[in-house]
């Protein structure tokens, strides 16, 4: 592989999706991707192992989504630049990944072109973001036009805490997210409970609702009542 290629691991629960963008990155001869991921965990494990240049990572996954993905990358690995790529422009998507120390945010209805140029950009260390989003976030004050700076709150909620709330939210029973998680069931009921106290929610339907409008998982992700 030529030293200036950059290598790039592609992370979305779609095959389809990823045979896509391999096929659109394919003809650009400084962009090798050298691995795919299905879901959050595999992503994790993937970047960590083979430390690719740039990742391009979608939010909605299963087990793991991206966002929390990339928050366990970034903690492991604060160099590497990681490209959320998502259907969704809504505020606290893009947010929680500016906040994370993402490198970019695409829409995915961006063209190719544009893919190949935020893979380049973040490679660079340059940031990579869908035009209008960037006009969007600047408008409202979260986005330097300088630095890159955040405001965004706290969710004061440990990485297990938001692991657990997302599998909950999936609609997950407690043994499966032990299972997932590698711990056991009283664990999983200790931190389910923490988070609903920490978050002042009732029940698992507020915590769903509460998981979709913080951008934890996507509408989509949904399988029980919110």
């Amino acid at each position: 592989m030529n030293s200036k290629t950059i290598t790039v691991l592609i992370a979305d629960d779609h095959t389809i999706v990823r045979e896509g963008m391999c096929a659109l990155l394919a003809n650009e001869a400084d962009i090798s991707i050298v691995a795919e991921a299905e879901n959050g965990r595999d992503a994790v494990r993937l970047a960590l192992s083979i430390r690719p240049d740039v990742i391009v990572m979608d939010i909605a996954m299963p087990l793991l989504n991206g966002i929390q993905a990339t928050r366990q990358i970034l903690a492991e690995a604060p160099a590497m630049r990681v490209i959320i790529l998502s259907a969704y422009s809504d505020d606290a998507y893009v947010e929680h990944a500016i906040a994370l120390g993402a490198a970019g945010y695409l829409l995915k209805q961006s063209s190719s072109s544009m893919l190949a140029k935020a893979i380049r950009d973040a490679h660079r260390g340059s940031a990579a973001f869908t035009p209008s989003l960037t006009r969007h976030m600047r408008r409202r004050g979260k986005i330097s036009p300088i630095r890159g700076e955040l405001k965004v709150p706290d969710l004061h909620l440990t990485s297990r805490e938001l692991e657990v709330l997302q599998l909950v939210a999936e609609g997950k029973a407690n043994k499966e997210t032990a299972d997932l998680l590698h711990i056991s069931i009283k664990t999983v009921e200790k931190h389910r409970h923490q988070v609903m106290k920490k978050l002042d929610l009732p029940n698992t339907a507020s915590l769903t609702r509460y998981a979709i409008a913080h951008g934890i998982i996507e509408s989509s992700v949904q399988v029980t009542i919110l």
